[in-house]
């Protein structure tokens, strides 16, 4: 099963320019010892890194290259801090479109190699991402070059792409289903955010299953950022109505948006769910992390802890239940930041021996 069984959901792409390569139908697991350690019954972490690519950008990347081969479109431009662009990379691939990607210059050396395995152009630009007017420069010329009736712009945000953000929304599908199949339903979703797109998918596909009567309500969404890139997060518990932009100083890959991409319709959805945001500092993420890996056997990016560090702060405060039903979204595999790993298991390689003195380890 792949995003394209809710396509009616979704979108209206024919079926034979569905480009897919088994992206969706990401499990949902219960947590086993972080969510009982802090008194949280029902805690549980939906895999996203188990996508193809090893992050949920599968989703949008699906959605959004094969409504370029329904368009007739030929070559894909857009910038990324990495997730985007390996997604994207893989799925020109499979479609057989020209790939050009300009990428953050802090982006991971495991993303940057994916996305060149994949056969993509790809070049660094300074200041992406971190300076607010060289993000607004680059995103002003990418545009420009995508006026040619053969380019489609790829950036994983609503403002930019929302022919391709919208195969996000599945995953919020995949849970009310996953979540009916345990007999219980979702009361808190806790998604990471560098621009906002992905809390805001998240946000309006249950939306959309509360408007098909599907679901009664939706779940409280909550949006989780690092501290030093507080573009959404802050506002929306603060009361603001609208994003901000910053100087981003975290050190999360694929979190690193400074500018108010999606933030202004990310404050309105979640705080009509119920939801609030949360800051989290980066040492606390890393250790999310790692614990993630030692004590859950789940081996993700430092983006992909986020979401578990802004519930665990949630809990401490006190402002959710212990025993609602609470999701956490990992987004990406562990393989995609390798200097994450390397902090990870500080200490030194691994021991060889000779087989004799296996008795004595």
């Amino acid at each position: 099963m792949t995003i394209w069984r809710w396509a009616e959901y979704f979108s209206d792409t024919p079926v034979e320019n569905q480009i897919t390569l088994g992206e969706g139908n990401t499990p949902l697991v219960r947590s086993r010892q972080i969510g009982p350690q802090a008194g949280l019954s029902q805690l549980y972490f939906k895999l996203e890194s188990s996508n193809p690519s090893g992050s949920y950008k599968d989703r949008y990347a699906a959605a959004a290259i094969s409504d370029m081969l329904d368009r007739g479109q030929t070559r894909s431009v857009g910038t990324s801090s990495g997730n985007t662009g390996s997604a994207v990379a893989a799925y020109c691939a499979r479609a057989q479109i020209f790939c050009e990607i300009g990428v953050m210059e802090t982006t991971p050396i495991g993303k940057l190699k994916q996305m060149r395995a994949y056969g993509a152009q790809v070049y660094k630009i300074k200041g992406l991402g971190l300076d607010l007017a060289t993000s607004e420069r680059a995103m002003k010329e990418l545009q420009l070059k995508t006026e040619r009736p053969d380019y489609q712009l790829q950036i994983s945000a609503f403002r930019f792409s929302p022919r391709g953000m919208v195969g996000v929304k599945t995953i919020s599908y995949e849970l009310a289903e996953q979540a009916s199949f345990l007999e219980t339903k979702v009361e808190h979703i806790f998604s990471p955010a560098g621009g906002g797109g992905l809390t805001l998918a998240v946000a309006r596909g249950f939306a959309d299953l509360v408007e098909r009567s599907e679901l009664s309500s939706m779940p409280a969404v909550h949006c989780v950022q690092p501290s030093g890139n507080d573009t959404i997060a802050g506002p929306l518990r603060d009361g603001s109505l609208q994003g901000r932009s910053c100087s981003c100083t975290s050190e999360i890959s694929g979190l690193q948006v400074g500018a108010n991409v999606d933030g202004d319709a990310v404050i309105k959805i979640c705080r009509d769910s119920g939801g609030t945001g949360y800051l989290v500092e980066d040492p606390v993420v890393w250790k999310v992390q790692q614990r993630l890996a030692c004590e859950e056997g789940i081996f993700c990016e430092p983006a992909g802890a986020v979401a578990l560090a802004g519930a665990l702060e949630a809990s401490r405060r006190g402002e959710v239940e212990k025993h609602a039903p609470i999701v956490c979204l990992v987004t990406g595999i562990g393989f995609k930041d390798p200097a994450s790993v390397d902090r990870m298991i500080e200490g030194g390689d691994c021991p060889t021996i000779n087989a004799d003195q296996i008795q004595h380890q």
